[in-house]
């Protein structure tokens, strides 16, 4: 067979069953550059939480962990009015070769330890979800309890994984808020309006092609997009050959038009196709690139050393200041205090829930200045190999920037200035230090570079000189889609035709069934 008439027809039936799911992505991921998928960001987890009150009788750290029979090292050390409404010390014991690992789901292996008794609070029931529910909502508004769940359409996250079975609560609240509370900790962890919930069945759920998961096909979700990807490559790619090959451009055909076709639907498809076909293309690749597939991102890097950076893990000292100390140094409207471990010394970072937190000294309770020099010194030993340079960002830049907190990629927390490191190793790290806490805010490398161009770039147009100036970025990305979605519609209704031509056909075609000769009845 001719090769015009192959991609003719892969072309053909490929886009019969691909339109559809073109036409929903670009119609969905409209709705996602304005409402992501369910998240309980960082600010809004410490804005709902109750002031811790100084004059409270508090254990102090060690005498907590000890009552709790905790002795070690830890990875993580919280005090806050988090689970139950109550002042609860949310513990994460250290694992051993913790650097050569993978960090475990956040919640799991957390021990959670009564402030004021020193008791372990291990069974998460109804009362203590009630209670952390009702602190978050705030006094007199209603609360309705739905019981334990291990996933739905809103908890597919995996970030969400060692907080499971999940509670689940809706708010009588004006916006219908459901919340999802951890069966470990009794936190909440996730927060969901009803008007984002309902956002969500027309973009992130369908987008993602969540439907799947929790179902049979659940193992199979990340193959079956992959797999549509790329036959969506190979039919805009098709697509775009024919389209190229069927446009006259020096002349017209004897319609007068340079399209040879004459239905309304099927020039469009035709005329769309040559306007929009890049776009569609690079937004199906970037979507493909999104799922990381065969894991050809993954540079092999070695893991950071953040114990060697910071002078072992997290001890907690009998000399420790206590929780009043600290909360008298730092004045109301502190939510949570956390104690880290950062070059050498332990700190103490107190919340309120807007701005940066307050840094205190975890033995004296004063505040806390970083020695720029100590600091550097301590980065220096996140890898083997020589610090290049370090830039100091005061304004963000193509990769380290921030999105608005509800969508896509917008819940992490990017403050500024901020100190990238540059390693001189064979994967080219950067590491993005808060020069105001030493922590570590995030790596990159030569691959995940290459996937922030393949995906954040091609996909949703994070380019700074777009992203700086809304509506030019709303505009250009609501066109494109719409454009795209117009290509993908057309699309739908040629193959809707068309199969519905080849069945009316076929049913022409097969023969009627033969009725049996009557038999002659002969007479008695």
């Amino acid at each position: 067979m001719h090769a015009k008439r192959w991609l003719f027809l892969i072309h053909r039936w490929l886009g019969v069953v691909l339109c559809a799911f073109f036409a929903m992505w670009f119609v969905s991921g409209v709705v996602m550059m304005y409402v992501g998928y369910p998240k309980l960001t960082e600010a809004e987890r410490l804005q709902h939480l109750p002031p811790l009150d100084a004059a409270a009788p508090l254990l102090g750290p060690r005498q907590a962990l000890d009552a709790a029979g905790i002795a070690g090292p830890l990875s993580e050390l919280r005090l806050a009015a988090a689970s139950g409404a109550r002042a609860v010390y949310l513990a994460l014991p250290a694992r051993k070769a913790e650097a050569g690992r993978r960090r475990p789901p956040p919640g799991s292996g957390t021990v959670v330890i009564d402030a004021e008794t020193g008791a372990v609070l291990r069974a998460v029931d109804r009362a203590r979800v009630l209670a952390s529910a009702q602190a978050y909502a705030g006094a007199g508004v209603p609360i309705d309890y739905h019981g334990a769940i291990g996933e739905d359409a809103f908890t597919h996250s995996r970030r969400l994984d060692g907080h499971r079975p999940l509670h689940v609560a809706d708010l009588g609240d004006a916006q219908a808020t459901r919340l999802y509370v951890s069966g470990k900790t009794g936190e909440v962890v996730r927060d969901a309006p009803r008007a984002e919930r309902l956002w969500n069945y027309a973009g992130a759920w369908i987008h993602w092609l969540y439907p799947l998961r929790g179902t049979a096909l659940d193992r199979y979700w990340a193959d079956i997009v992959n797999g549509l990807s790329i036959a969506g490559i190979a039919v805009t790619l098709t697509g775009t050959v024919v389209g190229v090959l069927r446009w006259r451009f020096r002349r017209t055909y004897r319609s007068g038009s340079h399209s040879p076709y004459q239905g309304f639907v099927m020039r469009w498809h035709h005329i769309t196709g040559l306007l929009f076909a890049l776009v569609t293309l690079t937004w199906i690749f970037s979507g493909l690139m999104s799922m990381n597939p065969w894991r050809v991102f993954d540079s092999g890097a070695p893991a950071l050393r953040t114990d060697a950076m910071n002078g072992g893990a997290l001890v907690v000292a009998a000399g420790d200041a206590t929780p009043a100390a600290l909360l008298a140094s730092t004045g109301a409207g502190v939510r949570e205090l956390r104690w880290v471990r950062v070059a050498g010394q332990t700190l103490v970072l107190a919340s309120t829930g807007t701005g940066r937190p307050l840094v205190r000294d975890a033995q004296s309770a004063r505040p806390h200045l970083s020695d720029p020099a100590v600091l550097r010194a301590a980065v220096a030993r996140l890898l083997p190999d020589a610090i290049e340079r370090i830039d100091i960002l005061a304004a963000y830049d193509s990769h380290y920037y921030t999105r608005g907190p509800h969508t896509m990629t917008g819940d992490t927390d990017k403050p500024l200035p901020v100190w990238r490191v540059v390693f001189a190793d064979a994967h080219a790290t950067w590491v993005h230090v808060d020069p105001h806490t030493g922590a570590v805010i995030g790596r990159s490398d030569d691959m995940r570079r290459l996937r922030r161009w393949l995906f954040a770039m091609l996909h949703s147009w994070d380019w700074l000189p777009l992203l700086d100036r809304r509506p030019v970025w709303d505009m250009l990305l609501v066109t494109l889609s719409l454009g795209g979605a117009l290509l993908s519609l057309t699309g739908v209704v040629i193959g809707w035709r068309r199969l519905g031509g080849k069945l009316r056909a076929s049913a022409r075609k097969t023969p009627a069934p033969r009725r049996p000769a009557a038999q002659s009845r002969r007479p008695a």
